[in-house]
Formats: structure tokens, sequence, C-alpha cells
């Protein structure tokens, strides 16, 4: 038995990579957080599934070993990349001490450990810089708004220290029901080093129905409404608005400029 920690990508069928498709095709069990298992239900709609809401992710990862403890392979489904704020950590360092006592899992008086397998899927930033543009081109850092696991202080520094390195910022978990204002509260750091004007976009619901994206000033940015399923992205001080999109450039300007001429 194995454990496929998979990331599923924005949650379509053809956002998917091929592994990550094989294995949810040809596992027993399917487990995540429940918003994830309703996406890809209608796709695989005959495995078992087991789920929990957000906030339970080690009740997650321990239900899941249960699961290959009893003989089954299972994938443990993450959004965007299993690796990238996802449960392939947890996954790799509870599987190590987990003690199985399903029928395949005794072996010679000793108990076989859980083989874990990553496959990687396409996380937020890469989805939705393609929605917005060319965002992304040079060097770019992610940063979670999110306070649960993480506290604020070293939030607000590496926002700070992001921004002094003028590189492309992407903001993973902007906002929730309980962290109202929190996007506001980064653009307030980030508006003391960046000048109003930088250019910015969000990307929300990637590729799921409601699909949007949107190229705004740091200014405009700070207003903006945005929930758990918007990506933002705050350009560097070179990155510019072609038109409805973000560029931001890596040199190729002036050698593009002469083979125009």
């Amino acid at each position: 038995m194995k454990l496929y920690v998979v990331g599923i990508g924005p949650g379509s069928i053809d956002n998917m990579t091929i592994r990550a498709k094989k294995a949810l095709e040809e596992c027993d069990v399917i487990a995540g957080y429940t918003v994830y298992c309703d996406l890809v239900r209608p796709y695989f709609p005959n495995k078992e599934y087991i789920s929990t809401p957000m906030m339970g992710e080690e009740k997650r990862v321990k239900m899941a070993l249960d699961k290959c403890a009893d003989g089954n392979n299972v994938c443990l489904i993450c959004s965007g990349d299993a690796g990238v704020y996802g449960l392939a950590g947890l996954a790799v360092s509870m599987a190590k001490e987990f003690k199985g006592v399903g029928t395949d899992m005794e072996v010679a008086g000793s108990v076989e450990p859980v083989r874990v397998e990553i496959i990687p899927g396409v996380t937020a930033a890469i989805s939705g810089a393609a929605l917005l543009g060319a965002p992304l081109i040079h060097d770019f850092c992610l940063i979670s708004l999110s306070d649960r696991l993480t506290p604020w202080e070293l939030i607000e520094k590496r926002l700070k220290l992001a921004a002094e390195a003028d590189m492309t910022i992407v903001l993973y978990n902007p906002e929730s029901k309980g962290r109202a204002g929190y996007l506001r509260k980064a653009c307030d750091i980030l508006l003391k080093i960046c000048g109003g004007n930088r250019v910015c976009g969000v990307a929300g619901e990637i590729g799921r129905e409601g699909e949007y994206c949107q190229v705004m000033t740091l200014n405009e940015l700070r207003d903006y409404k945005a929930d758990m399923f918007t990506t933002v992205f705050i350009g560097g001080s070179g990155t510019r608005q072609v038109g409805e999109r973000m560029v931001t450039p890596r040199g190729y300007e002036s050698e593009v400029k002469s083979l125009l001429r």
C-alpha cells in the first residue's frame, strides 16, 4: 500500500498533471479537505472518500494513513501543489512515526512503514500568472498572509524584505472570514517601500467556474475585496502593464527592439 500526496492544481481535470490523474484513477481511497474532495468527485465518482473540514489537517493525514494500514492505496489531495503550503511535509513526517496494524502492515513480526509518494501539481502562483500574463518572468517569492501557523510579525518581516529585494511577490491566503483586512495590512507595509502606482494583479477561482483576473495599482489593491480563493501578485519596480496584462521584464527588451527594427 502507498500514500500518494497529490497536488490537483486548481481542481479541474484539464489542469491536473498526467501523474496526478493517473494516481487518482488507480487509488482505492481519496482523502482531503471537503472542498477539494467535492472538486474531484465528479471526475472520480466511484472512489471511497474521506474528508475533514478546514483546520483538520493532522486528523486528515491520520485517516489517510489508517486507510493505508487497511491495505488501500490512498490519494491525499491538496489544491495546487502538495509541497507548496500543502500536506506533503506533514504526510512524510507522520508516516515515519505511524504504527499501523492493518493486515498488510505486519512483516516478519515488525511493522512496515507506509510508503509516501509526492505527486506535484500546478500551484496558484503559476496558474494565476498565466491568466495575468507574465508577472513571474524574473525572480519572485511566495508569502502566505495566514497567521494561523505563522506569527504575523514574521509575515510582516518577510513582506518588508521581499519588497526591499525588488522582486514580484505572490500572496496566498490574503483574506478569510476570520482574517478580514489582512490584505490591506500587507499593502500598507508594502506602500512604505513601493510606490502606490506599482503594478499589481489578482486572479481568482482559477481553473473553475467564475474564473477572473484583474490588473491594478498597489493603491487600488489596498481596497480590493479578496478571499481565500484569490491569489495576489505585486510586481517589482520593472513590472509594467501591457494592455490588460502584467509583464515583468528579464532583460530581453534591447534584443527585441533590435530584432523588430
